[in-house]
């Protein structure tokens, strides 16, 4: 298994592009993506937990009720979220689509991301329809990536080559997301493709596991977005034996799923909105794997914690206050704490208790843009990560005028 280019398009038989249609006022943003497979691909999705749910969501939900899917739009700018005729649009961006491409509407994936309670207009989507069918291309990642973007400051996607029966198959995806992310079922908007073969109940068992341990691990500021998911639509133009069971292939998928969306994950937290940091927060010794999730995503999850880390301050008690009211049932005279980055590695915290540390390393180890909170428990073998990023002044300036 191999880091490979190409993004959402390294995978057989898909296209993608994107262009500014005029949603967004700045004539240099892109805000409208399309990404399109050569055949009907099985497909699966994870949505919101939110109870405000953008419009789209309810349309996708019904198009892809059947398994399968061909086409992804979405739109940046406008989250078409909280909207009266919300659905309508969503089912008009289909059905440009659908008509542009020659295709069922019903086989169209729909997402919007940007400011919510704003109606959004479908005439520049409409207008703009040709200009991004007709770009279209393998090499469209690029453009797909950037026109979904909002705050993001840089594109993210990624994508892996792993082998099947003997078959080359490729995996890829986009991601966006730099604020309002914290998860709980999906998070921000990703898009994958691949050419493998897989069942649509067999594509969703493994997105819907993966994410329990990768995005629903990733939290930049608290807040649980209105236009959450996560998409994947498998076209098995590999040729691979189709994949229907918990087998050895299956194995081999779910492995290359899951370095595809740790990486995503990596990349938005990294991303957040302001964050000059990329937080990683490792929990081992836990005495099941529920006990480590909570306790890692609380911690990356602190306020506290993450403005100590904008400041390069090795205030390990953050780290200890966020383990005591993150509701798990540990030991706390039995906790550690380690400060890791490339300059090297800190011990803080041993047993509960404070240990004798050069303030100065670790500054030095802390001034770096990643870093890594490590955490033991000290109770049996289950462990977890987790990934968030610091808290700076930025944040509260990029929200401070973000609709206006």
């Amino acid at each position: 298994m191999k880091i490979t280019e190409g993004g959402v398009c390294a995978a057989k038989g898909f296209k993608a592009n994107g262009i500014h249609c005029g949603i967004r006022k700045n004539r240099t943003k892109r805000d409208l993506s399309l990404i399109i497979s050569e055949s009907k691909a099985s497909a699966a999705a994870v949505y919101t937990t939110n109870l405000v749910k953008g419009a789209p969501l309810a349309v996708t939900k019904r198009n892809i009720a059947n398994g399968y899917a061909q086409a992804i739009i979405c739109n940046s700018g406008n989250a078409n979220t909280c909207n009266a005729g919300g659905e309508e649009i969503a089912e008009q961006m289909c059905a440009l689509v659908g008509k542009e491409l020659s295709i069922d509407s019903t086989d169209v994936v729909v997402a919007s991301t940007g400011v919510i309670g704003q109606p959004l207009d479908i005439a520049p989507i409409a207008s703009g329809m040709s200009e991004l069918a007709s770009g279209l291309s393998e090499n469209g990642g690029d453009a797909a990536a950037e026109g979904i973007m909002t705050t993001d400051t840089v594109k993210k996607e990624v994508a892996v080559e792993f082998e099947l029966g003997g078959k080359i198959c490729k995996i890829g995806g986009i991601a966006k997301g730099s604020g309002m992310i914290h998860p709980n079922m999906a998070t921000m908007l990703v898009f994958i493709t691949t050419d493998a073969a897989i069942s649509p109940e067999m594509l969703q068992k493994a997105l819907s596991s993966d994410i329990a341990d990768t995005f629903n691990m990733v939290s930049v500021d608290g807040d649980t977005s209105t236009n959450d998911m996560v998409v994947v639509l498998a076209n098995g133009l590999a040729g691979n034996e189709c994949i229907d069971s918990e087998n050895e292939d299956f194995a081999t998928f779910m492995k290359a799923l899951n370095t595809v969306t740790v990486h995503l994950c990596r990349m938005i937290a990294g991303d957040g909105e302001g964050a000059t940091k990329l937080l990683e927060c490792s929990v081992s010794g836990a005495k099941d794997i529920k006990t480590a999730k909570t306790v890692a995503k609380s911690v990356i999850c602190s306020s506290l914690l993450k403005a100590a880390m904008f400041g390069a301050d090795a205030n390990w008690g953050r780290v200890l206050c966020a383990i005591g009211y993150s509701g798990a049932d540990v030991d706390v005279n039995a906790v550690g704490v380690s400060f890791k980055s490339s300059k090297g590695i800190i011990e803080v915290c041993r047993n509960g208790a404070g240990v004798e540390f050069s303030e100065e390393k670790a500054k030095e180890i802390l001034l770096e843009r990643e870093i890594e909170i490590i955490v033991t428990l000290g109770e049996s073998g289950a462990s977890a990560t987790a990934w968030g990023c610091d808290l700076t002044y930025d944040y509260v300036k990029i929200n401070g005028d973000y609709r206006t």
